[in-house]
């Protein structure tokens, strides 16, 4: 039975038209069509806020990171006041890119001709441009990208429209509340580029049906499918939670958290932030995964973790976390396989969707959104 081919975006119109108890996986084209890639990056990242990461890895005045959303290259600063702010990271001369990865600096200086800015992004100054009677340096200043923290998560929009990021999430801070999310501290971060379709690696971290199978090296022990809720999802998010086993300490809540009581002690929230904010946050430890595609078979990750400032004082502390750290790195080279593998599967001629589980829920609710996303772009 080959695949239809219909235009990607009917095709998923049609599949997500179905009710949840009948419901398929997306058409293979909605992952491999360069065409419906681009329906994404102009009517979801280019609209959308996109996490680049966590507030208290930018402490210091100077401290940046960068990001290409949608085509646009930006940088996220810590300025003189300690005000976080986003600027576009393109500089106004020969417009070259400024910033490059993470890092700390004192002023943002072109690598092209030293054009240098200050961190809020006015010109300081120009080299060799005095001769030149429209110049003006105080008419140069890069332009601002909206930013917002919240509790703890960077988001960047290039929609000045868009609703705030606390409107959108109200819901996710009042079920995590307890776990006091602004007070994690990262301790790790790293950059990765595989060989999957971005909505592979969301949907494969948004079910954990496949955990005792892929991860049954790793993690695939620890929870059970009986244990898995995955209620209906919001429009902003959808989540599904596991109550892990105790015998992975640093997971549970800290004896000194009176926030959080019974089973909730030891549960794990696995939170899709749209579009591709995913994270694994337990009582004591968390990590995340923010998403970006480079094309149709490609996808650029942004992954991070830490722990509960709440564990900060314990002695074996960072022994228990750098052993966590050794895990998630396993994990994520079992991920890296399966994920792959679905993609190669997508790209088949062959490659028909069949019936999602009822523990796969959240995968049809990001197809939700996807498909309100795309349509309300194209009647906009």
């Amino acid at each position: 039975m080959a695949k239809d081919h219909l235009d990607p975006v009917e095709a998923l119109r049609r599949n997500t038209a179905e009710p949840f108890e009948s419901a398929r996986a997306m058409p293979p084209s909605v992952y491999t069509s360069g065409a419906f890639l681009d329906q994404e990056l102009a009517h979801i990242f280019a609209k959308d806020w996109y996490c680049v990461g966590r507030a208290d890895a930018l402490a210091k005045p100077g401290d940046y990171t960068t990001c290409e959303l949608a085509g646009q290259p930006i940088l996220v600063i810590r300025d003189h006041d300690g005000q976080l702010s986003a600027l576009s990271n393109v500089c106004l001369h020969r417009m070259s890119t400024l910033l490059h990865g993470r890092g700390r600096t004192r002023a943002i200086v072109c690598p092209y001709h030293a054009w240098t800015y200050n961190l809020d992004g006015s010109l300081r100054g120009a080299p060799a441009m005095s001769l030149n009677q429209g110049f003006c340096k105080d008419q140069y200043t890069l332009p601002r990208i909206r930013c917002q923290d919240w509790l703890g998560w960077v988001f960047v929009t290039l929609n000045p429209d868009a609703p705030d990021v606390a409107s959108q999430l109200s819901a996710v801070e009042d079920m995590v509340a307890g776990y006091d999310m602004t007070n994690y501290t990262e301790a790790f971060y790293e950059e990765h580029v595989w060989n999957t379709n971005w909505k592979v690696l969301a949907e494969n971290f948004m079910e954990s049906y496949h955990l005792p199978v892929c991860h049954a090296g790793t993690i695939g022990g620890l929870s059970r499918l009986e244990d898995m809720v995955c209620p209906p999802g919001l429009p902003a998010f959808n989540y599904h939670t596991i109550l892990k086993d105790d015998s992975l300490r640093i997971a549970m809540a800290h004896p000194s958290n009176d926030r959080l009581t019974g089973d909730m002690r030891r549960t794990t929230f696995l939170l899709a932030i749209y579009p591709s904010l995913l994270i694994t946050l337990t009582p004591g430890y968390f990590w995340y995964l923010s998403l970006h595609p480079k094309g149709p078979g490609q996808v650029h990750i942004r992954f991070g973790g830490g722990m509960s400032d709440d564990y900060r004082d314990d002695a074996d502390a960072q022994q228990n976390f750098a052993d966590l750290k050794a895990l998630l790195d396993r994990v994520n080279v079992e991920d890296r396989g399966c994920t792959e593998k679905v993609y190669a599967g997508l790209c088949s001629d062959r490659a028909v969707p069949g019936h999602l589980s009822h523990l796969e829920r959240p995968n049809y609710d990001f197809a939700q959104y996807l498909m309100a996303r795309i349509d309300a772009g194209q009647t906009a």
